[in-house]
């Protein structure tokens, strides 16, 4: 491509958690790429809580990994902390998280695309979208300069005409310290693109140096490590902990006493804020019964003094939050580095992009991350690394790369968003999943990782371990099948420290469905389980699949039933409006989403059975109204 007459193959417009895995994807794939940023410092910049994972978030950063991209490769080399949550329950709600050292992660990343020889850096604003014939062919920066591609991601997280708050004062900015990226709005509404406000918010910053340690609780990190990357031959590195306190009736009192500080409150904000994840005033006004509400004390890295206070989001003044700040135990003499703030964004809703996060009225034009209405870095990096993959495939005239909602949380979050109309932060959670014992993060390599290798960006090496290890799972599988413990005095002795017996000889496998048993124990009573020295990631695979065999098979059942509706196969030139018998309500959402199929038709809020039945009728008669 002709860099020096700025022409390229693909823009990528942004370079947070969605624009490193859009650019690193589409480059890897062949493309040439000019990745922009506001400030080319801040790539994978972790603006609110230096972490990775936690419920559902693990699953999507394992898929990422299954599918060829690099954020649980970063989370791994960058950790210093790594647990393992709801670890005594169930396997689909078990999730990783990794606290990560802000500055190594993002150094990392950097590291990663500055190696990549096909990928361009550019610190600039992107102001302006060049479409011709209804296609997009280019952007133009600040300074008028265009650069030009058949593709761009837009990726703009929460700077496109972002307002920072701190109590009733406010600025144009997409985060603290940084610019917000004004223009670019206009020119998306100047060519037919709906915009919306979102908010959201991050904590205080203070003085580790500052906090008494000894009031609060420790919470370490896990003696047994689990990773992220399928990948083997993960880092193991030094643990730092993260620490417990509380609010209480002061801290309560203060918050209620400034409320007409408070932007959000005087109606000075007008996007909607996260569900899941309030500011602590708003904690306060919706939860008025709860005495205190749990605050987290976390490090930001290894070379800073800045701890993180998680569960303290706040657009309050300054000088009250130092005054909440040191009702809490341990952060009585606490110094702020950097005051919390509220940030209000424009973003577009997703029901006007397809499932392959592409414009449905802007050719080549494609959406990813914090402007499709979703929250986390995690859910971010997912959209992005789709849509690097669908912004090669649209140029090379390929199918586009789209996941149905039973292969992984990926496609659950992508479909969520592009037929549903989301009001607040989207953030994945395990319950958005009807699928999700089988949608598991220990099985995300199982279900993606052949996607990955077709689309190209797993390697044939890492490829061969993924078939290596499905063949190690399947012979041991047999093996707990065919196998049997005798009922000996020395076997029933260890049982009976799990309160188990066995009055007869009993395979394996019937053992392992035994809710007080698992695969370890089974090494404690069988010599050769112990002698075959199964790795850990193998034999946790045949555990879940024997104790779990009911469950799965019913959920496998419930994919084969609403596959039958994803079979019906919905026209794109459908009049929904001369179709009689269905609401308006229902054609008006069902012309503006155009779903592909019925199943996505049924997964339209508002969309009723009734409806469903009625254009499934007509298409089986082949007479469904057409433009």
């Amino acid at each position: 491509m002709d860099y020096v007459n700025n022409k390229y193959d693909c823009i990528v417009v942004g370079a947070g958690h969605a624009g490193c895995e859009a650019a690193i994807s589409c480059a890897r794939l062949g493309a040439s790429v000019l990745l922009c940023s506001l400030n080319l410092d801040n790539i994978a910049l972790m603006p609110c809580n230096p972490a990775i994972g936690g419920p559902a978030k693990s699953t999507l950063v394992r898929e990422i990994d299954a599918l060829g991209g690099v954020m649980g490769e970063a989370a791994d080399a960058t950790y210093i902390q790594m647990k393992t949550l709801n670890s005594s329950k169930g396997p689909a709600v078990r999730a990783l998280r990794a606290q990560s050292d802000k500055r190594q992660y993002m150094d990392y990343m950097r590291n990663l695309i500055e190696k990549i020889n096909n990928i361009h850096l550019r610190q600039a604003c992107i102001t302006d979208l060049l479409v011709k014939d209804g296609a997009v062919c280019g952007v133009v920066d600040e300074f008028g300069i265009e650069y030009s591609a058949p593709v761009a991601i837009l990726t703009t997280g929460t700077s496109l005409s972002g307002k920072i708050f701190v109590g009733l004062k406010s600025y144009d900015a997409g985060r603290l310290g940084e610019k917000a990226a004004i223009g670019l709005s206009d020119s998306l509404r100047s060519h037919g693109i709906t915009l919306k406000k979102l908010k959201t918010g991050t904590p205080p910053r203070v003085d580790k140096r500052t906090i008494d340690y000894s009031k609060m609780t420790i919470q370490p990190g896990d003696d047994e490590l689990n990773f992220y990357s399928f990948k083997p031959d993960r880092p193991i590195r030094k643990q730092y902990p993260c620490y417990l306190t509380r609010t209480n009736e002061l801290t309560h009192e203060i918050i209620r006493t400034n409320l007409d500080k408070s932007p959000m409150f005087q109606g000075l904000i007008h996007g909607v804020g996260p569900r899941y994840c309030p500011s602590i005033e708003d904690k306060v006004v919706r939860f008025s019964e709860n005495p205190s509400h749990h605050i987290f004390i976390e490090p930001e890295g290894l070379g800073t003094y800045e701890m993180y206070i998680q569960g303290f989001s706040s657009s309050l003044p300054a000088d009250v939050q130092v005054k909440m700040l040191r009702t809490l135990p341990g952060l009585e003499n606490a110094h702020v580095i950097k005051p919390a703030y509220a940030v209000e964004y424009d973003y577009v809703p997703a029901v006007q992009t397809t499932h392959s996060l592409m414009s449905k009225t802007i050719k080549g034009l494609f959406f990813a991350g914090q402007i499709n209405g979703t929250s986390g870095y995690e859910e971010a990096a997912a959209q992005g690394l789709i849509a690097g993959i669908n912004a090669m495939n649209y140029l090379n005239k390929s199918e586009m790369l789209e996941l149905s909602r039973s292969s992984s949380y990926i496609g659950t979050l992508i479909d969520d968003l592009v037929t549903k109309d989301i009001q607040d932060p989207y953030r994945m959670l395990t319950s958005r999943s009807e699928y999700r014992l089988l949608l598991r993060q220990d099985n995300a390599d199982f279900r993606l990782t052949p996607t990955g290798h077709k689309v190209g960006l797993i390697d044939d090496t890492q490829y061969k371990v993924f078939t290596d290890k499905q063949e190690e799972i399947e012979k041991e599988m047999a093996r707990c099948r065919e196998a049997k413990i005798s009922a000996t005095d020395e076997v029933n002795s260890i049982l009976a420290q799990y309160g188990e017996n066995i009055e007869r000889g009993m395979k394996i496998a019937e053992l392992l469905k035994r809710p007080n048993l698992n695969y370890r124990v089974i090494k404690e009573i069988d010599e050769t389980t112990r002698e075959l020295n199964i790795p850990k990631d193998v034999y946790e695979q045949v555990e879940i699949l024997i104790k779990y065999e009911g469950y799965l098979k019913r959920q496998e059942f419930q994919v084969e039933q609403s596959g039958k509706l994803e079979k019906y196969k919905l026209p794109d030139d459908i009049d929904y409006s001369k179709i009689d018998h269905i609401s308006s309500e229902t054609k008006d959402k069902l012309s503006k989403i155009r779903p592909k199929t019925l199943a996505q038709a049924s997964r339209i809020g508002g969309v009723k059975p009734a409806d469903i039945s009625i254009l499934m009728v007509l298409l089986e008669r082949h007479d469904i109204a057409r433009k």
